[in-house]
Order: C-alpha cells, then structure tokens, then sequence
C-alpha cells in the first residue's frame, strides 16, 4: 500500500479510512514515501505483493510510468484508492475507479481485473485517458481539471516592471494624482512586447488596455494552431487550415475488425463539424505545440506520435 504524500496532506481522514478498510481485509505493507525518488524505492521493492495506491491521478500516472520505463507494467495489476479534490480524481472516475474512499478499497478487496488500453509516444511517455492539444496555459479545460500554471512572457516583464510594487507603492498608473509621461510607452511597450513574444497560432493573444490606458489587462483567443495531423497514415488537417484542438482517447473497439483502436477528433474554429475516426497511430507535427496528457503537460515539440497498446496494463476494478 503506497500513500502519496499530497493524499495523506489533503485528506488524512479517507486515508485512515482506505487503510482501516484495507488492513481489515488483507495483509498490507504501509509505505509512506516522501518524494518521487522514494516513492520509485518502495515501488521497486514490492516483491510479489500488489502495489495499491491511495492518492490522486497523478499518483496512479507516477506508478504506471515506472512500471512503463520497467517494462513490467503488463505483469503487475494496480490498485488504486482514489483521494483528493473531484479534478484530481477525474482520471480515476473515468477509468471506472470508484471515487469513494469505502467503495474503492472495497474493489480493490473483491473486485476484478480488467485489461487497459494506453497510448505510448516516441518519446516512451504514456496515456491512460485522454490526449488533448493544445496543452498548458491555453487548454482551458482540456486536462480533466488538472491546473497548470501560466507561463511567464516578455509582457509579463513589463507589467511586473511597471507594478506598483516596483515602483515603491501607489495607485496603477498615477504620482500624487497626476499621470507620469513614460506612462503611454510603458504601455505600448507591453503591447510590443506581448505581440512579439505570442506564439503564431492557438496561443493567448496581446493584453488590450482599458479605457485610458486605465483598468485591467483582457487576454483573447488566437483561432486556431496549424498542425499536421495524421491518423494511420491518413490525412485529417495539414498546415494551411489551422485547428482549433485535437484529442485522442485509447480504448475504443472497431465493430468492423474487432482491434482496439483510439477514437481521435480534430476541432475546427468557427463551429464547424469536427472530424471523427479511429486509428491505431496519431502524429501530429506543426510549429512547436503543447499537449496534455491526462494530468500532464508536455511540449513543446514539433512532432509526436502516439500508438495504441491493447490490454497494456491491468486495474481492479469493482464487478459488474
């Protein structure tokens, strides 16, 4: 039984729980480990016991990646209690994981095995539930309620620069009632900077002043990303039409043929139809893009390709 530390700091009660539930149940070795390097120890020396984590989605991401990197992700089965906020149990929810501590634990006790998909890439990362682009500080939404923060830009400079607290106090933008004349070229330098510094395309455009050169910094949306993306070798979007998102999800059965194949959909600016279809190998490649993977973030690359794994991995869940 690996606890992650996030869990023990963010719910001590449905940890005491999962484990009174657990112990009552089965023999249970208690690892408490307090770091990822730890965390790695403990799991390596699990013997022939069965791992079962009590934390949230990225404490499950951590034990399959190393289990991955191990090459023994096939041969283990995992267990996983769920603990933490509805966002950072959504990966489990989706999995089928009950989100309920007592329920939960109760599967891991009786439940069954079921084989999983993933997505691997060529860079050896994984997915287990969902692949989304773009990914990082412009996919609102696309990362199942994982929070990433916002990376730091040339304009973000100038307004830090130009903050109150750089200048030793006093209300934005005025001395003694009266605006100072470097004022409008601060602020038209912020405006340089930010269009120099925003990326071609689906990324968050230019800050847009208020009124007088007063009131708060807006942020719009760039329509679209100009990627290549190619599902089994076949076409969907190229470089001269940009796309508004991509996601790929393992996992989905073709009645046609019977293989396990991952259901990939290209969005559209505008509102028009996305295009559908499933594929056994997604690349996606353009100017330098980020992409979510379940709860992490990744990038930027040029180019990726993802390549479904039918039954890569094994996780108990509750019988039907």
């Amino acid at each position: 039984m690996v606890i992650d530390p996030d869990a023990r700091s963010t719910d001590g009660e449905a940890v005491r729980i999962a484990k009174d539930v657990l112990c009552a149940g089965a023999g249970a070795k208690i690892c408490l480990p307090e770091g990822p390097e730890e965390f790695a120890r403990m799991l390596a020396r699990r013997g022939q016991r069965r791992p079962v984590v009590i934390g949230d989605d990225r404490a499950l991401l951590r034990v399959v990646g190393l289990l991955h990197k191990e090459r023994e992700l096939a041969g283990v089965p995992l267990s996983m209690v769920p603990v933490g906020s509805p966002a950072a149990v959504a990966l489990s929810r989706t999995l089928g994981i009950p989100t309920d501590t007592v329920a939960a634990a109760r599967a891991v006790l009786d439940g069954g095995e079921r084989p999983m998909d993933l997505l691997t890439d060529d860079s050896d990362g994984i997915v287990l539930g969902s692949l989304r682009i773009p990914g990082g500080s412009e996919a609102t939404g696309a990362g199942r309620g994982a929070s990433v923060p916002r990376q730091s830009s040339a304009a973000d400079a100038a307004d830090a620069a130009d903050s109150p607290a750089a200048r030793g106090g006093g209300p934005v933008g005025a001395v003694n009632g009266h605006h100072p004349w470097w004022k409008p070229y601060a602020r038209t330098a912020r405006t340089a900077l930010s269009l120099l510094g925003a990326p071609a395309g689906g990324r968050w455009a230019a800050p847009r002043a208020g009124a007088g050169g007063r009131g708060g910094v807006r942020r719009t949306r760039v329509p679209g990303q100009r990627l290549r993306i190619e599902a089994d070798g076949v076409l969907l979007a190229d470089l001269d039409r940009p796309v508004r998102g991509v996601s790929v999800v393992p996992g989905r059965r073709s009645a046609a043929d019977g293989g396990e194949l991952a259901e990939v959909v290209v969005h559209w600016p505008g509102g028009a139809r996305p295009v559908r279809t499933r594929a056994r190998a997604v690349t996606v490649s353009g100017a330098d893009f980020h992409y979510r993977a379940d709860a992490l973030v990744g990038g930027p690359v040029r180019t990726r390709t993802w390549t479904v794994q039918p039954a890569a991995w094994r996780l108990q869940l509750p019988r039907d």
